[in-house]
């Protein structure tokens, strides 16, 4: 893996003091599936003429909240006007919605742009911005992944980010219809929009 730095941190903390409050956040084995997703961005920004560097610190950034504990989510969603249905959900989907609130906390990141792009990672959205495809992706194709099936996201997501969306779409419902799970309403939205085939 490449040294992680940032050009731009979009903040009044510079490249070090974001890694290593990141890095203070989790285990190690987090710490490099977000280092892979950062990578993953970069190369994903760099095939659809997107700023290379703000999406590899979007990327970087994205799972800074994924360890922090249930009841300090909680505590948040009721005392930061989050939408009290998250209470219905768990932190796959908090880590994204609520995480933006602990990155412009910790990090001191305000910019609007890399904030959306990691609320919406957990669950999409019918409208997405090109940094919001690009981490949604990336989280989903890094190295480190291995699941059924990853070889070809990788290969349609490189081909053409959309599709790439779309595919992640199909796969993460696939899973939870077979698991009986909840579905996040905004990820069925996400479905709808980027999944279904034309044909």
């Amino acid at each position: 893996m490449e040294k992680i730095s940032f050009k731009k941190t979009y903040s009044p903390l510079n490249s070090e003091e974001i890694i290593a409050k990141q890095k203070a956040m989790m285990d190690q084995k987090r710490f490099e599936h977000c280092i892979g997703v950062s990578e993953t961005s970069k190369k994903l920004a760099r095939l659809n003429n997107y700023d290379e560097d703000k999406a590899a610190l979007a990327g970087f950034i994205h799972d800074y909240a994924k360890q922090i504990p249930n009841e300090e989510f909680i505590k948040v969603i009721k005392e930061e006007n989050f939408d009290p249905d998250l209470l219905n959900y768990n932190r796959a989907i908090w880590h994204g919605i609520v995480g933006t609130y602990f990155i412009k906390r910790d990090l001191k990141i305000e910019d609007e742009e890399i904030l959306t792009a990691i609320y919406r990672h957990t669950t999409a959205d019918s409208e997405m911005t090109t940094l919001d495809k690009i981490v949604f992706v990336a989280d989903f194709i890094e190295p480190q992944r291995s699941f059924p099936g990853v070889e070809e996201a990788r290969k349609v997501a490189f081909n053409n980010l959309d599709e790439g969306v779309g595919f992640e779409l199909a796969h993460t419902l696939d899973f939870l219809v077979k698991n009986r799970q909840k579905i996040y309403p905004k990820t069925l939205k996400a479905y709808n929009k980027w999944a279904i085939k034309n044909n």
